[in-house]
């Protein structure tokens, strides 16, 4: 597969009835064949290194197709101009809150666009900016980060995260766990920050999805053996 054409017609091919439905009950209202995501790496494997074809199937606006264009793009190869135009353009939480910062962490330019998605009005891109600022301390080593903007950030979720949108909650609580998962240094200043938000109520709609308390997330990293790992990657 060398074309647009022929990557769409694999996923359409693909594509399910059930799968959509199940996207559809988590917020989809776009243009969407209804593709599992192991399906999606299969044909990701088939097309990998091809960086044109990715941001060419980001520029479908086909939600499948958008996943899989962040599967396989190089985020190394992304300036500041495209990755915004991502994010401007993610059209479902997914793409805006995987696909997105997963390329974004890659580029290097992760930490000046987090700061800069963070505080924007748009719910989809402020959502962004936190998942990648997510990724940036789950990737960067701690003597790399900027340990007293990250610890700013977090007394700024203490402050506004039950006073903002369902989405954005979820995406700063999970801020809170990363920094308390992978950010040494700062792990004892993310569990205070957790164990004074506590719960974080949010509508997920018709789904069996719910948002993790954050201290008992930390604690289970700790107790998992995962605490302070750092990934090679946050894409998935």
């Amino acid at each position: 597969m060398n074309t647009v054409n022929q990557v769409m017609a694999a996923l359409k091919k693909k594509g399910s009835a059930q799968t959509r439905k199940t996207y559809e009950r988590h917020g989809v209202s776009c243009d969407v064949f209804g593709v599992k995501i192991g399906d999606l790496k299969v044909i990701a494997k088939q097309i990998k290194g091809n960086q044109e074809l990715a941001c060419e199937l980001y520029e479908t606006g086909n939600v499948d197709a958008m996943y899989l264009a962040g599967i396989v793009a190089d985020g190394k190869q992304m300036n500041k101009r495209l990755l915004n135009t991502w994010a401007k353009n993610a059209p479902w939480h997914m793409i805006a809150e995987y696909t997105v910062p997963g390329v974004a962490v890659e580029s290097g330019h992760g930490r000046d666009l987090a700061m800069k998605w963070i505080k924007s009005k748009n719910t989809s891109i402020a959502c962004t900016g936190w998942c990648t600022y997510s990724g940036v301390v789950a990737t960067v080593a701690d003597d790399e980060l900027d340990l007293a903007e990250i610890k700013d950030l977090l007394k700024q979720v203490e402050q506004t995260i039950h006073q903002t949108t369902d989405q954005v909650r979820c995406t700063m609580n999970g801020f809170v766990i990363s920094v308390g998962g992978y950010v040494k240094p700062l792990s004892k200043a993310a569990k205070a920050a957790a164990k004074k938000i506590g719960k974080v109520e949010v509508n997920m709609g018709d789904t069996a999805c719910k948002v993790p308390l954050a201290t008992e997330y930390i604690a289970k990293m700790e107790s998992a053996g995962r605490a302070f790992k750092k990934r090679k990657t946050i894409k998935c």
